[in-house]
Formats: structure tokens, C-alpha cells, sequence
């Protein structure tokens, strides 16, 4: 299988099975992103005159917002648990984007009422999918195979091709035509994913095909605990919808970021002490640990996108250009269009310093990540700040901070793909990429409750979150520095 891997170089001088990958994430990516640009414009919405919105005030849709993100990524875990054990990844990957273009056609109905069971599919669909096409795309090359990293860095552009799809068409249509109109194409588009995974999936060879191996008896057991497990999710699920149980939208999402950090701690304790690796893989878990605590922090900044720097967007800035109003979440195009501009050159730059050995380690890659996120908000301050004085103000001020967000993203998102395929224990692989998502999932909760802080008394209210959102960034960063020092001095001795 290594020699055919090798010999295979059909897209772009990368297996042909990369392919059919690239465009599931694009239309996963396109139907997520397209509808979350719309989320909280929708939730914060008048719900009288043209396209009525729910009406719900900032801290509470901010905080859906977050807990919607947070369980989008939570649900990864469990998900690749299911793959890895009893699934096989390429069918949990068929079976969650079914279910993901179940739940956006959900929320095109234009009823209030199906609103949250939209979501809850969504997220289940998503648990499904988003860390297991990861893994697929990690096993279609051999360990030593060098294609791998720039094989991530092309999977990662389909998720900004995807996003700029979303963006566009369920932008303009959820915000000028109707906001169920926007996440119907969201769900139009997750079918032709679909359709095209289903179509092409047998280039994929046996790249995830199977789950790990085990005995009939112990894979039973394994099938009944996750029946019962589903069984009291649906029932949670109908008891909220049907209004049995009463939720708090801030205080859930305070106690779910509690919860998800909890898990994230237990889960590297057990993979250290207790999971039987030896003295590299707990090598590697202790680097993989640093990423995470450092990609969770910057996930909280790059989050703000759908919340409070949406707010900001449409509420104080300048949206007319030569007499036409662009949508609010058009904005969150140049992310995108950013990222497939720069990242050929950031992957150059490590090239170019890898043959001369100097490529940055990967927590020092993480560190100026997390730097570019603190001059991002700092550039937000003095927006905050111009605001005051005369809203609303130019694009210019969100369009850099986007900039400097990307470039942040760039040095950490598919650099922390490839690092949790390389460096995780191989029996681990599937639940490892599931905590790489945990560290988004985290990061999205925080995202939603500091930017429920910042917009819950309008700019008055912006200015303290976001700094001390860039002094956290900056600490972390540091600590991160700090730690990996210490972890190196400590193995070179």
C-alpha cells in the first residue's frame, strides 16, 4: 500500500482519493459557514418589518452562538469514538453529511419551532464528519510519505473555497431575500456534497474503510452502550425542544465551557498515565497539549467573526459601496480570499526555512499565531475608539483585523492538522483528531460569552473585553514559549 500511495499522484501530485475529500469539506464548509455568517444577525433580528428576526437580546444569542460552535466541535470526539471503533471513518463521514443536510434544510422551514432541532442536527451531522474526513485524508499516505503536510494545506484551502460559496450565496439571500432562504442553499449545497462523496467514495480505497479491530463480543458491547447513549440524547434533545426543560443560554454556556475543559484535561491525563504509550508518544502528547491549550485561546478571538465583529459590522460600520449596500456578512469573505492568497506563501516561507534549518518549532509557530490574534484586537480598539466619536466608520478597520486574523490562522490551523496526524498515537488516531476539535469547540464557547460581554452595552462595553482579550493572548503565548523550552531543555538532557 505504501508503494501505491508513492505512485499515486493524480491531484495536483497527490492521491486521486484527496479529491474526493476536497470538495465534501467544501460543501460541508460552504452550508457551515454560509449559515453561521447568518446565525446571529437572524437571532438579534427585529421580529417586525422587512425579513424578521427573532428579537433575542445580545448576551442570549451571543450565547447560543457559542454553545452552538462549542458542540459543533464537542460532538467531534464522540464521533470519531464511533468511527474508530465501530463505523469505519469513510461511512461516519457519508452518514454525518446526510444528517448535516437534513438539519439545514430544517432550518429553512420558516418556523421558529424547528429552529434548535436545525441546530441539533447540524451538530450531530458535523460530530460525524468534521474529524473523521481529517483522518482519511492522513491515511491516505504512508507515515514517511513528505507529500503529507502540503497534502493538509490543500485539503485546507477547500475549506476557504467552501467558505467563500457560503458566505456569498446564503449571505445575500438569507440577508436581502430571507434569512431561510440563506440556510436552505445552505442545505442545497451540503447535498451536493453529498452526492459527489457518494459518487467518488471508491477512490478512496481502504484509506478508513474499517474501524479497529476487535472481537465480535467486545464490538457488540461497544454497539449497545452507543444505542443507549444515542437513545438518551434524542430524548434530552425532545425534552428542550418541547419546552420540558428551561435553559439559561448564558449559564449553559458557562457550565458547557467548564465541562469541555474538564473532558479536555481528563482525556490528555488518561492518554499520558494510563493509555499504555511509551516514552515518545508521551513525548508527543505533552507537545500536543501545549498546541491545544494554545489553539483554543486563539479559536476565542477567530470566533468573533460570527459574533461580536458581526455586531460591529452591521451596526457601526459603513456597508455602501458605489451605492450598493453590501450584505454584513460579506465581510467575512476576505478570511477566505485571504487565506487562499497568502497561504502558498506562508508555505513557501517554511520551506524556504526548513532548508536552511531554521523552520520555527511548532509551538513558537503557535506563539505568533496567537501574537497576530492580540494586534488584531489591538487595530479593533482604535476602531471601538473612532466609533465612539463618528459611526459608523470604514470597512477598512474590520478588513485589517481580518488580516492579521488570517495570517495568525495560517501559522497555526493546518500546521495543528498536520502536527495531531503525525505526532498522535496510532490507535489514538481518530479520538486525537477529535481533540484537536475540542480545542475549537472550547474556543467557541469563549467566543460566544466574551462577545456577549462585548456587545451588551454596544461600544461602551467592547473596549475592556477586547483588552483583556489581547492581554490573555499575549500571556498564553508566552507560556507556551516558556513550556516548550523547558520541554526541549528537559529531553536534550
Amino acid at each position: 500500500m505504501s508503494e501505491a500511495s508513492l505512485n499515486d499522484r493524480q491531484f495536483f501530485g497527490h492521491p486521486i482519493g484527496l479529491r474526493t475529500l476536497f470538495l465534501t469539506e467544501m460543501w460541508e464548509r460552504m452550508s457551515y459557514y454560509g449559515m453561521r455568517a447568518l446565525l446571529v444577525l437572524y437571532m438579534t433580528g427585529a421580529v417586525t418589518g422587512f425579513n424578521p428576526g427573532l428579537g433575542w437580546s445580545q448576551l442570549d444569542a451571543q450565547a447560543i452562538y457559542g454553545v452552538y460552535v462549542g458542540l459543533v466541535y464537542f460532538m467531534v470526539v464522540p464521533g470519531g469514538w464511533l468511527a474508530d471503533n465501530i463505523l469505519g471513518h469513510q461511512r461516519a463521514v457519508l452518514y454525518g453529511a446526510i444528517i448535516i443536510a437534513l438539519g439545514h434544510l430544517t432550518l429553512a422551514v420558516p418556523l421558529s419551532q424547528t429552529f434548535f432541532l436545525g441546530l441539533a442536527l447540524v451538530v450531530l451531522g458535523t460530530g460525524l464528519l468534521k474529524g473523521n474526513i481529517s483522518t482519511i485524508v492522513g491515511k491516505l499516505y504512508p507515515d514517511d510519505d513528505p507529500r503529507r503536510d502540503s497534502g493538509f494545506t490543500i485539503f485546507y484551502m477547500s475549506i476557504n473555497i467552501g467558505s467563500t460559496i457560503g458566505y456569498g450565496i446564503c449571505g445575500y439571500l438569507g440577508e436581502k431575500i430571507g434569512w431561510h432562504w440563506g440556510f436552505g442553499a445552505a442545505g442545497i449545497g451540503m447535498l451536493f456534497g453529498v452526492y459527489q462523496y457518494v459518487r467518488y467514495q471508491g477512490l478512496l480505497g481502504d484509506a478508513g474503510a474499517l474501524p479497529n479491530p476487535m472481537s465480535d463480543e467486545a464490538r457488540g458491547r461497544l454497539v449497545r452502550y452507543t444505542q443507549i447513549a444515542l437513545t438518551l440524547m434524542i430524548v434530552a434533545i425532545a425534552l428542550s425542544l418541547m419546552g420540558f426543560v428551561d435553559i439559561n443560554p448564558r449559564i449553559f454556556a458557562e457550565n458547557f465551557a467548564y465541562f469541555l475543559t474538564v473532558v479536555a484535561g481528563l482525556y490528555f491525563i488518561f492518554l499520558y498515565f494510563f493509555a499504555g504509550l511509551d516514552a515518545a508518544e508521551r513525548k508527543n502528547i505533552t507537545l500536543l497539549f501545549l498546541l491545544f491549550i494554545a489553539a483554543a485561546a486563539f479559536w476565542s478571538g477567530f470566533d468573533q467573526s460570527g459574533g461580536s465583529l458581526n455586531i460591529f459590522a452591521r451596526d457601526y460600520t459603513d456597508l455602501v459601496v458605489s451605492g450598493f449596500e453590501v450584505p454584513v456578512s460579506w465581510i467575512q469573505f476576505v478570511n477566505p480570499i485571504f487565506v487562499v492568497i497568502f497561504a502558498p506563501m506562508f508555505a513557501a516561507v517554511w520551506a524556504h526555512l526548513a532548508r536552511r534549518n531554521l523552520d520555527p518549532s511548532l509551538p513558537v509557530k503557535f506563539a505568533i499565531g496567537l501574537i497576530f490574534m492580540a494586534i488584531s484586537f489591538m487595530i479593533m480598539l482604535a476602531a471601538v475608539a473612532l466609533a465612539i466619536e463618528t459611526a459608523p466608520i470604514g470597512m477598512r478597520w474590520l478588513l485589517l483585523t481580518y488580516l492579521l486574523q488570517t495570517w495568525g490562522e495560517l501559522t497555526l490551523s493546518p500546521i495543528g492538522l498536520s502536527a495531531f496526524s503525525r505526532y498522535a498515537p496510532k490507535r489514538y488516531v481518530g479520538q486525537m483528531f477529535g481533540l484537536w476539535f475540542l480545542a475549537s469547540a472550547i474556543g467557541g464557547v469563549l467566543a460566544g460569552l466574551l462577545g456577549g460581554e462585548a456587545m451588551d452595552e454596544g461600544l461602551a462595553s467592547m473596549s475592556p473585553v477586547f483588552t483583556f482579550m489581547i492581554e490573555y493572548y499575549l500571556a498564553i503565548a508566552v507560556g507556551v514559549l516558556i513550556a516548550a523550552w523547558l520541554l526541549r531543555r528537559k529531553s536534550a538532557g
